[in-house]
């Protein structure tokens, strides 16, 4: 999950504005446990599948 549409329970704003002591604690613990993919939107995960099984169908059609 992004941290970027997360409403903060103790102020009511965005998380990743950081404004209060809270967002920012929370904004930088889930930085920290994201992995490489984990700032990447639906969206773009998606097209990055989408690139990998072109490359793969292109890889398997030069082969054949």
């Amino acid at each position: 999950m992004t941290y970027d549409r997360l409403v903060c329970a103790n102020c009511a704003a965005p998380v990743n504005q950081g404004r209060c002591p809270v967002c920012r604690a929370n904004r930088a613990r889930m930085q920290q446990e994201g992995g490489p993919l984990a700032g990447l939107t639906p969206a773009a995960l998606v097209v990055l599948v989408a690139l990998l099984v072109t490359a793969v169908a292109l890889l398997v059609h030069q082969t054949a």
